[in-house]
């Protein structure tokens, strides 16, 4: 696995394991997130830092078609 690939699996799994602390959503897996919650985000901004990237992250794979790609990184 390459170095990019290799951070991107990292993030992606983030995804998964990390919970919203606050909010609506407070303690819901990241996502598990509606993307509903992520457009407010994406149209007030996202919060800094760590949480704010892995949103953004997310609102891109959901707005994209894209959220297969935590398929296999998925417990079953």
């Amino acid at each position: 696995m390459r170095r990019g690939e290799s951070f991107l699996m990292h993030h992606l799994s983030l995804l998964l394991t990390r919970t919203m602390p606050f909010g609506k959503y407070e303690g819901r897996t990241l996502a598990d997130l509606p993307f509903d919650y992520l457009c407010w985000f994406a149209r007030e901004g996202f919060p800094a830092g760590e949480l704010g990237a892995l949103l953004e992250l997310l609102f891109e794979l959901q707005h994209n078609g894209l959220m297969h790609l935590l398929d296999p990184l998925r417990k079953h």
